[in-house]
């Protein structure tokens, strides 16, 4: 027999498991957005561009949280002289992931 509490524990759970997966999605978007700004700021395009872009995806995976793919833009920004502080790397980080999570909501 199905109580209401198990009723509303299984909703929990899959709003949970939707809002992970959510997450996931959007943190992938804002590193590809990211890997494509980086990109430009290396004078990479077209198809350089989008490698570029697929390696800073792939450098989320190294650790967790985002300091893997921060280190990542960091060291490649700063072996090609580019000059840009933390602060404009971090800052455009936070800038890209609202801009993932509205483009994931708007899709639907």
């Amino acid at each position: 027999m199905t109580t209401t509490f198990d009723k509303r524990e299984d909703g929990f759970e899959k709003k949970f498991a939707h809002d992970e997966e959510l997450r996931f999605k959007a943190s992938a978007r804002r590193n590809k957005l990211l890997g494509m700004w980086a990109a430009e700021k290396l004078g990479l395009s077209g198809g350089e561009a989008e490698a570029y872009a697929k390696q800073v995806v792939m450098a989320d995976f190294e650790e967790a949280g985002d300091h893997d793919v921060f280190k990542k833009i960091r060291k490649d920004l700063d072996d090609k002289k580019v000059a840009m502080s933390d602060q404009d790397i971090r800052g455009a980080m936070d800038e890209l992931m609202a801009q993932a999570i509205a483009q994931i909501k708007a899709s639907g």
